[in-house]
């Protein structure tokens, strides 16, 4: 049978940009259909303008601490307007930018909300598309749990676009969504709590992260206050007043939640397709990202498997390579290393010390905490915390963590080792570069005895 695309892609976020124009690029005729700006939540609502905010919030933090380094900064302040128009100029700049990059790889891009008619035809705006292959990557969309006032709620896709920058502002939720907008606006100048139900925040990252993290936060300034929740939120003139499980109440300017974010998969014809959801409504996919319907495939956040940037474009490509191409790529899912914008940053890759005593005899556990060579001036308490975990049997280090300044860019680098398998002796053997934090990696020789 004839169809007019060899692919049809159902959302423009950085996988779907990156299959369609690969895909075009292997010579397949490709058409690409989204209703909001392009780039998706990374580059709208996600990584770029959180990092941004994140940036604008460590000025505030340099100032302070300019002081013990002989500079008179002066009285400073934040103008959010300022800050909001130029976040928005930048992003507007990257929409574009994923336009021309979608355009000049031959794809055809289609605005509008797609439907799935049947396995081979997608509907958009009241237009029918034919395709061979139909690739669904929506992403995902904030979920908010229903508590009475939840219309007063606001989320990560809002929070970067605040009417006025709110005084006081409470943050629901543990993960690194929450940490993250807890650090960012209490280093902006706002008078923040974080509500978390569980005992501790960033469930499934490393305990001693985890403790540190949660220290430093409220050492900074956050209200963290854990095996807490929310009852009900009530609209005031000129506030809101949130009432605790607990019985206390908050008197706050704004209330985020950032309790995790589901797939998109409503209105989009799946059901009428006959595409299989697993419990939480992702597309449950093959090894090769093929739903159970044949013609029919997906990946990134949709299929609520690692929902990482990065995660996606790669597996964009996999599954480029092996519908246009010989099939050969592969992605692994081990090892993925991953940064956490608190402030100060998280950096970690593979397995938690909790993980590895679970999957291997015996672990030993190489773990540092210091006042950074910075901070020896400039009057902040931040201390930084590194970690190893070392497969005892082997030698191998199978994780690494770190709370600190620039921990996302120091795990990078030692990602490509922990990949390539570097034991404790690789790592020993490494001269540092002094004087850096990220030394520490290679200098620590004492294990921890507890």
């Amino acid at each position: 049978m004839e169809y007019q695309y060899d692919l049809f892609v159902i959302g423009a976020g950085s996988g779907g940009v990156r299959a369609a124009r690969f895909a075009a690029q292997a010579g397949a005729k490709v058409a690409i259909a989204e209703s909001k700006d392009l780039g998706g939540t990374c580059v709208n609502v996600g990584c770029i303008p959180k990092k941004l905010y994140s940036y604008a919030a460590q000025f505030n933090e340099a100032f302070s601490e300019a002081a013990g380094y002989g500079w008179s900064v002066g009285e400073t302040s934040l103008d959010w307007e300022v800050l909001k128009r130029q976040r928005a100029q930048e992003i507007t700049r990257l929409n574009g930018i994923y336009d021309n990059l979608i355009k000049n790889s031959g794809a055809e891009l289609i605005r509008g909300w797609a439907k799935l008619l049947d396995e081979h035809t997608v509907e958009v705006e009241g237009q029918q598309y034919s395709a061979k292959y139909i690739l669904v990557v929506p992403g995902g969309w904030p979920m908010v749990p229903d508590i009475p006032g939840k219309e007063h709620v606001i989320t990560s896709n809002e929070v970067f676009d605040l009417p006025v920058f709110p005084k006081r502002f409470l943050i629901v939720g543990g993960g690194y969504i929450a940490c993250e907008f807890a650090s960012i606006f209490n280093a902006l100048g706002s008078q923040v709590t974080q509500l978390y139900r569980g005992e501790q925040v960033l469930r499934g990252f490393d305990g001693d992260i985890r403790q540190h993290i949660s220290e430093e936060m409220r050492k900074a300034g956050v209200d963290l206050r854990v095996q807490s929740d929310v009852a009900s939120i009530e609209k005031k003139a000129d506030h809101y007043l949130v009432h605790l499980k607990n019985n206390d109440t908050l008197e706050v300017d704004a209330v985020m939640y950032a309790t995790g974010r589901v797939p998109r998969t409503a209105d989009l014809g799946l059901e009428r397709v006959g595409v299989a959801l697993g419990q939480r409504g992702e597309i449950q996919v093959d090894a090769n990202y093929r739903s159970n319907i044949p013609s029919i495939f997906a990946l990134g956040d949709v299929t609520d498997r690692v929902q990482l940037t990065p995660v996606a474009t790669g597996e964009a490509m996999v599954l480029v390579h092996y519908l246009f191409g010989k099939g050969e790529r592969k992605l692994s899912y081990d090892n993925i290393p991953t940064a956490v914008f608190t402030h100060p940053n998280i950096g970690t890759v593979g397995l938690t010390e909790e993980e590895a005593r679970e999957q291997f005899d015996e672990v030993v556990i190489y773990r540092t905490d210091f006042r950074p060579l910075k901070h020896t001036l400039s009057g902040s308490s931040a201390r930084t915390m590194m970690k190893l975990v070392v497969d005892k049997a082997s030698d191998r280090v199978v994780g690494l963590h770190m709370v600190g300044d620039d921990a996302g860019e120091i795990t990078q680098g030692f990602a490509v080792a922990i990949k390539a398998g570097a034991t404790k002796a690789v790592f020993d053997s490494t001269i540092g570069i002094h004087p850096t934090a990220a030394e520490e990696f290679v200098t620590m020789r004492q294990p921890v005895t507890e």
